[in-house]
């Protein structure tokens, strides 16, 4: 199931308490969703961390595929925010995935103790 993008301004903010997992090269956040198997996700790459759009949209399509390799440990009954960091440039694909397996399966034992 290919989940939908957050779009609106809103919808990106969730509370100091929200489930949050880290890395080197990206930040997960995580809120309920608003609507019952409306999960979605939304991409935060900031120009004051990547200036130029090329990087920003190079950093964008290494999380989306990333995301799409390890859709199956996503929560259903989330929405979850990315935040890439600078540091994203020096993974490859494969431990880019890693890094985003890990982090996901984190977030799974942190909706397991809510």
């Amino acid at each position: 199931m290919k989940r939908d993008t957050i779009k609106k301004h809103e919808d990106f903010a969730t509370d100091e308490n929200a489930p949050t997992a880290r890395c080197a090269y990206f930040m997960i956040r995580a809120k309920k969703t608003k609507f019952k198997d409306d999960a979605r996700f939304g991409l935060i790459v900031s120009k004051k961390s990547f200036k130029y759009a090329v990087d920003r949209n190079r950093a964008k399509r290494l999380i989306r595929d990333w995301i799409a390799y390890n859709e199956d440990l996503m929560n259903p009954d989330w929405d979850y925010v990315f935040i890439a960091r600078k540091d994203i440039f020096g993974a490859d694909r494969e431990s880019g995935r890693n890094a985003m397996m890990k982090a996901l399966r984190y977030m799974q034992k942190l909706s397991i103790n809510e």
